[in-house]
């Protein structure tokens, strides 16, 4: 109901009787979905109601789709920047993001998007706004009304993009400048020192060597996009952004935690593992070697397919000293077997005796990053080399690589330069 509600209150539609409604063999009405999910704190529920996009794949192309979000390395480029100049760190959730953006504007002849809302979600909206039920008609049984869409709503596949470029014209109006090789990053100059912010979609995360100048910069996104609802801010030394916890509290330093995403994994993983349990290392020396054993089940296999995907999000992110076994065992998601299984389980136990680690990052200088790469030669069973690296500015890897070469390569050399 909250959800409807504040989508009602924003203008995000509005009704259409059957008669004006002429929908074309090219588009159609688009089916509304109601979803609902507990959030992390195991009690509130969380509604959203979706657009059904994938119904209008026919008819929009990938650049009328495609918006740009900041790149992982990005973010953790500027904030060992943040930690060594020592910034103080704000970030933000701009609430209800999307809804926020008008749709273009109809050229002539263009066809309106029309979502169809059926079933209970009717009787919902009349309870909030009963000149609704004036446009209530009967198909198939089941109360249905159309509304034309006025604002990008969740789930329209062109409502990213559409964000994308309303939060953008607003910062530039601000005054930022964007990056020439990340959109989503920009800078400006305030009190002759740099305003960074960087942004995935409605989550902003900004720094600057003055907290005054992080407070002005809050007022006024505020003023702009909190108007139902305030974007929520936070200050500090610690933050949480984009799953991981950024923590600024060592003089110079950036710690990249990810505790609770661990522990979740080990929670919901159907092996389970004693206090005492130990693993030393991720992966034995049959990491390279071809699986032996009977092929998984297809639950296991969904299992295997689904930890694995989860380990690349935080192999990514946190803890690069899984990489190369995570790497690995990516390239065989699609038949596992039983030995895949059994260095999967390794690696979850390792996990679990180092599941307070995480990764440390800083900088001795900003004007130099260095590249370590190298690559071992013939180790896969069909003789490919395998190429590893990592990016550094003085502590701590920034960037990982670990992945297989595409090609066989004649000596040692070879491959090595390949890897380059």
């Amino acid at each position: 109901m909250k959800e409807l509600d504040q989508l009602i209150k924003r203008s995000c539609w509005t009704p259409i009787s059957i008669e004006k409604l002429k929908p074309t063999k090219r588009k159609k009405a688009v089916d509304a979905m109601m979803l609902l999910a507990e959030k992390n704190d195991g009690v509130t529920i969380k509604g959203r109601c979706v657009f059904k996009g994938n119904e209008t794949r026919d008819w929009l192309s990938r650049e009328d789709t495609a918006s740009p979000t900041a790149s992982h390395e990005a973010i953790i480029c500027t904030g060992v920047i943040d930690a060594h100049e020592g910034r103080n760190v704000m970030s933000m959730d701009i609430p209800n993001a999307f809804i926020q953006t008008l749709m273009p504007e109809q050229e002539e002849g263009e066809d309106r998007v029309i979502m169809k809302i059926t079933g209970l979600l009717v009787d919902y909206m009349i309870d909030l706004d009963p000149t609704y039920r004036d446009f209530v008609v009967i198909k198939n049984g089941r109360q249905v009304i159309y509304v034309v869409i006025l604002r990008a709503i969740y789930g329209m596949l062109q409502a990213l993009l559409l964000w994308y470029r309303n939060l953008r014209a607003s910062l530039e109006e601000y005054g930022f400048v964007f990056n020439v090789y990340d959109p989503c990053i920009a800078n400006m100059m305030v009190n002759e020192k740099q305003l960074t912010i960087r942004f995935h979609v409605d989550d902003v995360l900004a720094s600057h060597m003055e907290q005054r100048v992080l407070e002005d910069f809050f007022t006024w996104i505020n003023g702009r996009y909190g108007g139902l609802k305030e974007v929520t801010c936070t200050h500090g030394r610690v933050h949480t952004y984009l799953g991981m916890t950024l923590d600024y509290s060592k003089k110079g330093k950036l710690k990249i935690r990810m505790d609770d995403y661990v522990q979740r994994m080990l929670d919901e993983f159907s092996v389970k593992f004693k206090v005492d349990d130990k693993q030393e290392t991720p992966a034995g020396n049959n990491l390279l070697e071809v699986g032996k054993g009977k092929l998984l089940d297809k639950d296991q296999q969904t299992e295997f397919h689904q930890f694995v995907a989860k380990h690349l999000f935080l192999t990514k992110r946190a803890r690069l000293d899984m990489h190369p076994t995570v790497a690995n065992l990516a390239s065989q998601v699609q038949n596992p077997n039983q030995s895949d299984w059994h260095k999967l389980v390794r690696l979850m136990r390792y996990m679990h005796s180092t599941k307070k680690w995480h990764l440390t990052l800083s900088a001795d200088n900003l004007r130099v990053m260095k590249w370590y790469v190298d690559a071992s030669f013939a180790v896969h069973p069909d003789f490919k080399s395998h190429t590893g690296g990592v990016m550094t500015m003085g502590g701590g890897a920034m960037q990982a690589m670990s992945k297989k070469q595409k090609l066989n390569s004649r000596s040692s050399t070879h491959g090595t330069n390949w890897s380059r």
